[in-house]
């Protein structure tokens, strides 16, 4: 650092020097106070061109691990409304077996079989009208044949998830009309069987959908840990230490107040040259 000689008033260096000082440390405060304003200690990618680049990115993976979390919510919801249905179907087919069994009894003449055959040709389209209306925005979730619903359940491309749903038919599970027999007692215990059978088919689509579910539960509480995991490496990069920069600009007024004084005196300094005069 260069000193000047006080005899020389043209260049005033002791001047220069303190005003340079105190333009630093002016925009030092600056810079602290926007950190305190902002609560971000990164503002511009200047700041810390390696730390914003971090930064940036663990941001991008949280905001995408936020969309994927909802996409899980979305999915499980989804699965929801097809266990929904089919849950509706197995209280349906429980019913028929009653009926069933009951037309399966030496006690019931013609007529009364006739009521019992009405009675369970109105449960299975009931069944069909239920699987029909099954839909998620839109899409049918009983198709005609097996559907894979794939979902994106993480920020990386590719990281997938894929649940399948069972084509559902009454004619498929063995409840159309034309199956449910039940004109005398042998024909009833035929159809029995039959219901029976639904019954266990729609017992183990319920339980895969029931593994989709816990899978995706699982996958949503980790994306969730993750999510925290990540914002706080974030955070240590980018937000701004509340303590330390308060302290850092009570520091800096100080040497604000100090290049104050030393530029008044520095810019008084040549008057002395005045008494040689």
């Amino acid at each position: 650092m260069a000193f000047g000689d006080l005899s020389r008033v043209n260049t005033n260096l002791q001047s220069m020097q303190a005003l340079n000082t105190l333009q630093s440390t002016n925009k030092e405060i600056g810079m602290r106070q926007m950190r305190l304003a902002t609560g971000s200690q990164i503002n511009r990618a200047e700041d810390d061109s390696a730390g914003y680049t971090i930064s940036k990115k663990l941001e991008a993976r949280v905001r995408g691990q936020a969309q994927a979390l909802s996409n899980v919510g979305d999915a499980k919801s989804m699965l929801t409304v097809a266990e929904g249905s089919l849950n509706s179907v197995m209280d349906i087919l429980q019913t028929m077996k009653e009926k069933t069994i009951q037309a399966a009894n030496d006690t019931m003449g013609t007529d009364e079989r006739t009521a019992i055959k009405s009675e369970l040709d109105a449960l299975s389209a009931e069944v069909t009208d239920i699987i029909g209306d099954t839909t998620f925005n839109g899409t049918s979730l009983f198709s005609s044949s097996d559907t894979s619903f794939t979902f994106q359940v993480n920020a990386e491309s590719g990281d997938t998830f894929t649940a399948t749903i069972t084509s559902t038919t009454a004619a498929g599970i063995g409840v159309a009309a034309a199956s449910l027999l039940v004109n005398d007692a042998a024909a009833a215990t035929g159809t029995i069987n039959n219901i029976d059978d639904a019954i266990d088919d729609i017992a183990s689509r319920l339980s895969g959908l029931g593994d989709s579910q816990k899978r995706l539960s699982f996958k949503q509480e980790n994306l969730t840990t993750s999510m925290n995991n990540y914002e706080a490496a974030r955070s240590r990069i980018s937000d701004a230490d509340f303590a330390k920069e308060q302290m850092e600009i009570v520091k800096l007024q100080i040497l604000q107040q100090t290049s104050l004084s030393a530029t008044a005196q520095a810019n008084s300094a040549p008057q002395s040259i005045l008494s040689l005069l």
